[in-house]
């Protein structure tokens, strides 16, 4: 069978509840590998939170950050890192506006720079994976220079109200994603960035053709992808558009949804 890609989302597609990759589904991994097929991470954490998962895999290939972001790779010095941010202004006009409406919290990344609207234990532990920066304070005054995406934590009765908000004032500047469990917020990125973006960018640098990617995912920030690749499948526990649109669904990522499919399509035990 000719060389494949296939990306793995994180949260809830390769992490199962615990937040590890299963013995199961690494284990098919490796013998997919060994075969020379091609995995990569495509997720909307930093780098910093996903770098412990791409060095358990033994990965040598790109990775897609901040849902398409911030794509590197981190063994080729010669990979040309892609890296959109937003637009400084209109960052700076969220950050003096979106604190009025009803929100709990709002974080913007600056790379593997984090800083937090208000103090919270719970965002600060979740966020503090690789040790990055972290300030507290007023983004207005903290952030200079324009960040990689913005992360808005809401209660779940106000997230509409804040879509609309989003989509009415700035949809020719940026796109927005929910992300889910661990950290429910919304996240914000530049005007045409997704997931798919950054498996283009590998697709390119692999010279892995396009009818030979699979992808995994279980959210609104995997659609892109799920619909650009060859084969997309949705995990059990993927949200409903998802599997709408996916090719395929598999088990949950409690089950082994990953390692069950690949050993299936790729017929090995």
């Amino acid at each position: 069978m000719e060389q494949h890609l296939i990306c793995l989302d994180l949260d809830g597609t390769l992490l199962n509840k615990n937040q590890e990759i299963t013995p199961y589904t690494k284990d098919i991994i490796k013998k997919l590998q060994a075969l020379g097929h091609k995995f990569m991470i495509s997720t909307g954490r930093p780098y910093r939170a996903s770098q412990i998962y791409y060095t358990e895999l033994g990965l040598d290939t790109p990775i897609v950050n901040f849902n398409g972001a911030f794509v590197h790779h981190p063994k080729d010095m010669m990979f040309e890192t892609f890296h959109q941010p937003l637009d400084y202004q209109v960052a700076r006009e969220i950050f003096e506006k979106i604190p009025h409406l009803k929100i709990q919290n709002i974080v913007a990344e600056v790379k593997d720079q984090v800083y937090l609207h208000y103090h919270d234990e719970y965002l600060f532990e979740g966020f503090s994976m690789g040790n990055p920066l972290i300030e507290v304070g007023n983004l207005l005054e903290s952030i200079k220079e324009p960040p990689t995406s913005i992360l808005i934590q809401a209660e779940e009765n106000e997230i509409p109200g804040i879509y609309k908000h989003l989509d009415q004032v700035y949809a020719e500047h940026l796109e927005h994603r929910r992300w889910g469990a661990p950290f429910p917020v919304i996240e914000i990125v530049k005007k045409g960035i997704n997931k798919a973006v950054g498996v283009q960018i590998a697709m390119d640098y692999l010279n892995i053709k396009q009818e030979n990617t699979i992808a995994f995912g279980d959210e609104d920030n995997d659609h892109e992808m799920i619909k650009f690749v060859a084969k997309g499948v949705a995990m059990g526990n993927a949200i409903d558009d998802l599997k709408h649109v996916a090719n395929d669904i598999t088990a949950t990522n409690n089950e082994d949804g990953i390692g069950k499919y690949l050993a299936q399509y790729f017929n090995i035990e």
